[in-house]
């Protein structure tokens, strides 16, 4: 698989997604960068402003999320468009990277965790590299199996996290980067 015919679809934020944009770049990778009015990026590439009509197209009940996620989400507006903006880039991607926390009851920390949830929900291949555990991790059905490494298999596909990157998450998105475009 070449690097030019592959796309990168994030958010753009600081952290790992800015990270994300930056090896995407490096290597020539298209990037796409889903936000909104009022949404601050890091990234200046590839940015896609979500209009109103398309923002509601990945609108999710918060209860929904919240029940599914385990714990409680603000209801503020804000909020509500961020999730909408992680259900296109996991829409549109066939394949999900996250950086960030795998928490005991299987879901992935803060925000970054409904990207996650709905990449299982729609039966795409998700990887998760633990920051804490120092290792990637894929989901198999019903549970993690902790990985040597893994590799970008699909043109399209979506890199999302943690805004907090530690130095051993910002290594994993490289390595990713490295080995899936030799």
């Amino acid at each position: 698989m070449k690097s030019q015919d592959c796309t990168l679809f994030s958010g753009g934020v600081n952290g790992a997604e800015a990270e994300f944009g930056v090896q995407a770049e490096a290597i020539g990778v298209e990037e796409v960068n889903f936000t909104f009015d009022g949404h601050k990026t890091a990234r200046q590439r590839g940015v896609r402003f979500l209009t109103s009509e398309e923002l509601a197209k990945g609108d999710v009940s918060l209860s929904y999320v919240s029940k599914l996620m385990n714990r409680t989400y603000s209801s503020g507006p804000l909020f509500r468009k961020v999730l909408q903006s992680i259900w296109h880039q996991i829409n549109h991607a066939e394949e999900v990277f996250v950086v960030g926390k795998i928490l005991d009851d299987n879901t992935v920390k803060g925000g970054t965790g409904w990207g996650a949830e709905f990449a299982k929900i729609c039966n795409k291949p998700l990887h998760v590299f633990d920051q804490e555990k120092d290792a990637w991790y894929t989901w198999n059905s019903d549970q993690w199996k902790k990985q040597k490494s893994v590799k970008i298999r699909h043109k399209h596909f979506s890199g999302t996290g943690t805004r907090f990157l530690n130095d051993n998450g910002k290594k994993a998105i490289q390595d990713l980067f490295a080995n899936s475009f030799k």
